[in-house]
Formats: structure tokens, sequence, C-alpha cells
């Protein structure tokens, strides 16, 4: 593990502080973008805001803990629950059809690697921002083709593959 190997990554100090949040930028930023590539409501700036928000937080229960004692998985643990709200505000339903769902859960995804980043688990994070990039960029024509093979893709179902909103 990269913190067995360089300790000092996981002292609350200004260095490491600007490493995990440049880290967090990257990290989001790479989600971001593929969102914003493909017209998403949450694009670079929103996943970079919630990855950072959730290390700033993670940090702060990690340094409240050794300072004042107490849990510090608690503020992680709100924002776990608090990001439902915020991926809630982008589902969309129109006409029968829900859109939205892909950009909530990266934006979940992007507070839980901001929660990785916060407690010093980098590993864990960079990992899991190649899954993420996967999973949205490179399942999306996967899902497609597998799709239209089998009859069940309708451009009219899904109009944002298309780079459309739906009316």
């Amino acid at each position: 593990m990269l913190v067995d190997k360089f300790p000092w990554l996981l002292e609350p100090n200004i260095l490491t502080l600007v490493i995990r949040a440049l880290l967090a930028l990257v990290c989001a930023g790479i989600i971001g973008y593929d969102r914003d590539a493909h017209g998403s409501a949450a694009g670079l700036r929103t996943h970079i805001l919630v990855c950072v928000g959730a290390m700033l937080a993670m940090c702060t229960g990690v340094f409240t803990s050794m300072h004042y004692g107490g849990d510090a998985s608690r503020i992680g643990a709100q924002v776990v629950s608090g990001i439902g709200f915020l991926g809630a505000g982008t589902i969309i339903f129109h006409k029968g059809h829900i859109s939205g769902l892909t950009t909530a859960a990266g934006l979940w995804a992007s507070a839980c690697i901001g929660l990785a980043i916060g407690t010093g688990f980098y590993e864990a994070a960079i990992v899991g921002t190649i899954a993420v990039f996967f999973v949205e960029r490179g399942l999306r024509n996967v899902s497609k083709n597998i799709m239209k093979k089998h009859g069940h893709f309708d451009e009219k179902r899904h109009p944002e593959e298309n780079g459309q909103i739906p009316e």
C-alpha cells in the first residue's frame, strides 16, 4: 500500500491536504468530464465539487477523531446518506421514462471516492475511479449493442444516448 511506503501521507498537514485535493480533482474530473461529454445534468464541476466536499468531510472526521476523540466515520456516513438528496435531484421522470439514474449513481460514487481519498486510502480511490469510468464509458456501448442485437433498444426510449434531452 502507498501509505505503508509513505506514512507521512496519512498525517493531517497542508501537504497531504493539497495532495488529497488534487487527487480528488483528478479522479472526479475524469468521471465528470465523461458525463459532460454526454450532456449529463451533473458534469465536470458537479462531480469535482461532490468529491472534494466528501474528501474534506472525511479529512475533518479523521482530524476531529485524532484531536478530540470520537468516531471518524460518522461524518463520512452522513455524506453517503446526504448525497442521495443531490442524486435525487438529477433523476427525471418524464412521459413514462426515467433518466439521470447513471448520473445520480456517478455522483454517489464520486462522493465515495472522495471519502476514500479523505481517509488516505488512495489506491481505493484510484481503482474506484477507473471502475466508474469504465462502467460509464466502456459499458455504455456494450449495453447499447446488446440491447440492439436483441431488439430491445428503442431510440425514442433512450434519447440521451443520441445526445437528446427528453421533451
